[in-house]
């Protein structure tokens, strides 16, 4: 049958059901595989949306960032994914977050959390398995942002690093695993300004009868790469002890399976309300030797936006 599929980040939690028995109100946009309601269409709303941020203070951010730098010293982590969370204030209910994203990959679950991704995370169609790891942002107003993204030394030996680790991971579960293009550019939408991500792809061969096994393929390439990190194990290990938040489903994957192929992302542009109603906004980046922890730092908030 088809089905639908949301797994945690620490793949402690699960859900898994039949497209026609999904939890009420659930709501979820795969490019154009959605079962949003069909309303009549309006324009776009043009006006702000006011959020009022309080991120991590600089110095816990700098210690835990501090923390992650000696583990990469000692050969135990080569790229690290560190997140936080961030309190948030906004008068905008979850549901009109969802609703107002132009994002190619959307989730929303009443009452616990709304998510617009740009990010893929795995596709599955002509018994061909494809991943997109996606790392290096830049605002694209910057000049020369095109330039600046692609022929920064950091950014570059980040994006090789996840994409030979998605390559690997795609080498537990198909064959002739190949990068069929890598570090192109798309262009997104974050809030009133546009940015410029990178993103490489890669493919494989899956054998027949692949339904069949699609939770193994999972359980063996999740979580994503580009929000953990490589060697993953080790570096699965390094964040549980380092950030002090549980993720939950923040960079976890949500996707659809329909007949013969599946879509998936990963959720990141992630709002969450907890127990008590307050709003948390999860964000993030990747960590190497060569990573400034003042820009790490400022672009965990430029991530923090409303659509």
């Amino acid at each position: 049958m088809d089905f639908f599929f949301l797994i945690s980040f620490d793949r402690k939690q699960i859900l898994a059901e039949a497209l026609d028995q999904l939890p009420e109100n659930l709501l979820f946009r795969l490019e154009e595989w959605s079962n949003e309601p069909n309303l009549p269409k309006r324009s776009p709303e043009k006006r702000k949306r006011p959020i009022r941020t309080s991120p991590p203070h600089y110095a816990d951010y700098l210690n835990a960032f501090e923390s992650v730098i000696e583990e990469i010293r000692r050969g135990n982590t080569y790229l690290l994914n560190l997140t936080f969370q961030s309190d948030i204030e906004t008068e905008v209910s979850l549901a009109e977050i969802y609703h107002s994203a132009q994002a190619p990959y959307k989730l929303f679950l009443p009452g616990l959390f709304t998510c617009f991704s740009p990010e893929k995370f795995i596709a599955i169609r002509q018994q061909k398995i494809y991943t997109y790891p996606m790392k290096g942002t830049i605002d694209a107003s910057l000049p020369k942002a095109k330039k600046q993204i692609l022929q920064d030394p950091k950014e570059t030996a980040e994006h090789v690093m996840i994409t030979d680790l998605m390559r690997n991971d795609l080498n537990r579960v198909s064959q002739n695993v190949r990068v069929t293009r890598f570090r192109y550019l798309d262009k997104i939408p974050a809030g009133e300004k546009m940015l410029y991500q990178v993103s490489s792809e890669i493919t494989g061969e899956l054998e027949k009868g692949w339904r069949s096994r699609i939770g193994t393929i999972l359980s063996e390439i999740t979580p994503a790469g580009s929000v953990s990190g490589t060697p993953k194990r080790k570096t699965l290990e390094i964040i549980e002890k380092t950030e002090n938040y549980t993720r939950g489903f923040y960079t976890g994957v949500f996707g659809v399976c329909k007949g013969e192929e599946l879509r998936s992302a990963v959720l990141i542009r992630f709002l969450e309300k907890g127990a008590g109603g307050q709003l948390y906004y999860k964000s993030g980046g990747g960590i190497t030797l060569d990573s400034d922890p003042a820009k790490e730092y400022q672009e965990l908030i430029d991530k923090i936006y409303l659509p």
